[in-house]
């Protein structure tokens, strides 16, 4: 009886020392790393100055260490590129926006990556009007008197923007078209040379997001004539919509968002996003955002990627109409 006993024991210890070692190791805590925010335009820009506040506050909420790392040309399709072919592990992401992930792939034919396919939404982070304006020094005091001089002279008012398929340059397309007007659009490799040129007078007007031109509206250096969105900003109350200024209807906004490559576990997706949604909610972040020109929306994954797939499709008719083609 004892022997048989002993036996018994010895199998079920035997038994469960196998299954104790067989059993999967509890999963790491994430991060347990820093993790690289891509910023895929140059420094100085409106994805530059949110994805940086981003790492940053992420930095002290979450006591994560998020750095960001500008890898910018090609409209912002050359650091969208780094992150999909990135290992989908959470330590690798991108602020993405419009431009590069909705706009660009219709521009760059031969893009060997599909934004609703190889990238995983992540979170929401805000979304700006564009901003058109000019040197505090021009002419110009009233989008109407814009309108005016370019009837008058078709071709001869040029207008600066961060390149040539942005979603900047095609809200100056669709405004052309609004106003029934004909503007000279001068391409930039980014928003700051085109911001410094519309300063210095070398272009007549700027059409730029509001965290690229914010700076200098505050600093007084910059006038601005209208927002593009269908309500006024909060940032900049006292300024008119295009819709206000007589354009009916005009509603052009561009949004910046968190993404991941495809493949990136959902636990660690949704650990991002609840972090992010938190920081939103915080007075300060919102503060900070709206500072910049941008309004803080908080969205789950789910809804981004909806967001995501619906605009992709909707702009590349805008795209078309515009002729826009990358030089």
């Amino acid at each position: 009886m004892i022997r048989t006993l002993l036996s018994f024991t010895a199998i079920a210890f035997a038994v469960g020392t196998t299954a104790h070692a067989q059993a999967p190791a509890p999963a790491a805590a994430y991060p347990t790393k820093p993790i690289r925010l891509i910023v895929p335009f140059p420094p100085g820009g409106g994805t530059d100055i949110l994805s940086r506040l981003v790492a940053t506050k992420l930095t002290e909420s979450a006591k994560w260490t998020v750095v960001a790392d500008n890898k910018a040309g090609a409209g912002g399709t050359i650091g969208i590129g780094e992150a999909v072919k990135a290992a989908p592990t959470g330590y690798d992401l991108v602020m993405g926006q419009k431009d590069n992930l909705v706009i660009g792939p219709w521009l760059y034919k031969n893009l060997p990556w599909d934004p609703t396919k190889d990238l995983t939404a992540i979170a929401h982070v805000a979304y700006t009007p564009v901003v058109i304006a000019t040197s505090v020094n021009s002419k110009y005091k009233t989008l109407a008197d814009v309108v005016a001089a370019a009837k008058a002279s078709p071709g001869t008012i040029t207008y600066g923007s961060p390149g040539n398929g942005t979603s900047i340059h095609l809200a100056g397309d669709l405004f052309e078209k609004a106003a029934g007007v004909k503007l000279s659009h001068i391409p930039y490799k980014g928003s700051n040379p085109a911001l410094m040129d519309a300063l210095a007078g070398n272009v007549d007007l700027l059409v730029s997001s509001l965290p690229s031109a914010m700076g200098q509206i505050k600093a007084g250096k910059l006038r601005p004539l209208a927002v593009t969105s269908a309500k006024r900003s909060s940032s900049l109350p006292e300024v008119p919509t295009v819709a206000e200024s007589g354009f009916k209807d005009f509603d052009v906004s561009t949004w910046y968002g968190v993404f991941a490559p495809a493949g990136t576990p959902a636990a660690v997706v949704t650990t991002v996003n609840a972090e992010i949604n938190k920081l939103l909610a915080t007075p300060d972040m919102k503060a900070a955002i709206q500072a910049q020109g941008a309004e803080p929306e908080a969205m789950s994954p789910a809804q981004f990627g909806t967001l995501l797939k619906t605009d992709y499709a909707k702009w590349k008719g805008i795209v078309e109409a515009s002729g826009a083609k990358i030089e």
